[in-house]
């Protein structure tokens, strides 16, 4: 098995999206898949100028020089493909969405219904769309602020003629990487069973109930999460001034 996963961060290596992400592919690999981690944020994608010349001038070939055909061959074969962004204004970041809107060069151009009604571009043959998994933290700490990328993936799913097999989504994300020694097992607890859901992927090609549920925990209660992270941003603040 080939996972390959698309970290969305502007903050690349160093960003907490990328902790959950190493967790998940240490898993993957201990299970016996082949991963990648490619960072966005080290290749140069501009934006789409929605010219439809990948569909009509240069089938298959956008016309813009840059990164995104590197990483389009670089995801040729892969049969799970994780998206993975932190939560920006309640959504995706920017640079994962401008990956998504380029990826307009590997689709069909016609239009057919599908069994719900609804238009979607046709599904070349021969060339099955990997599962979908998405991983994503927000520094907010309820969970709702995930409902909107939680809905998109499942639209993107529908769109690509697959399937989400996982979302995995850490409020609270700031504490990923807090050296505080009470949190030191928490988080440690919660990256062994990341690693769990990367293994449960290979083997099962889903993520258990219990392991989701652990995961869908937050690390401590929102009120002393609050006070901390105000507490931290006035300590910041004040090392301005």
């Amino acid at each position: 098995m080939k996972i390959a996963a698309l970290n969305g961060s502007p903050k690349g290596k160093s960003s907490h999206t990328n902790i959950m992400v190493s967790a998940f592919l240490k898993g993957a690999q201990e299970a016996g898949a082949e991963t990648m981690n490619i960072f966005l944020a080290e290749k140069e994608i501009k934006h789409c100028r929605g010219c439809f010349s990948c569909w009509l001038r240069t089938p298959g070939k956008c016309i813009i020089e840059d990164d995104m055909a590197e990483v389009i061959s670089q995801l040729e074969g892969v049969d799970v493909l994780v998206l993975a962004t932190p939560l920006y204004f309640d959504n995706i970041s920017g640079i994962l969405k401008t990956f998504m809107d380029r990826s307009i060069v590997t689709a069909n151009p016609h239009f057919q219904k599908d069994a719900d009604g609804e238009c979607r571009h046709l599904q070349d043959e021969g060339k099955p769309a990997p599962k979908l998994i998405l991983i994503s933290n927000s520094g907010f700490p309820e969970r709702s602020h995930f409902q909107v990328i939680s809905h998109w993936i499942q639209r993107a799913a529908l769109n690509m003629h697959t399937e989400v097999i996982g979302e995995i989504y850490a409020a609270q994300g700031g504490l990923l990487s807090v050296e505080i020694e009470a949190l030191r097992p928490i988080i440690s607890n919660y990256l062994q069973h990341l690693e769990k859901a990367g293994k449960e992927i290979v083997v099962q090609m889903k993520i258990a109930e219990e392991t989701q549920s652990v995961l869908s925990q937050n690390f401590i209660p929102d009120e002393m999460y609050i006070q901390e992270a105000n507490a931290k941003f006035e300590e910041m603040l004040s090392e301005i001034k």
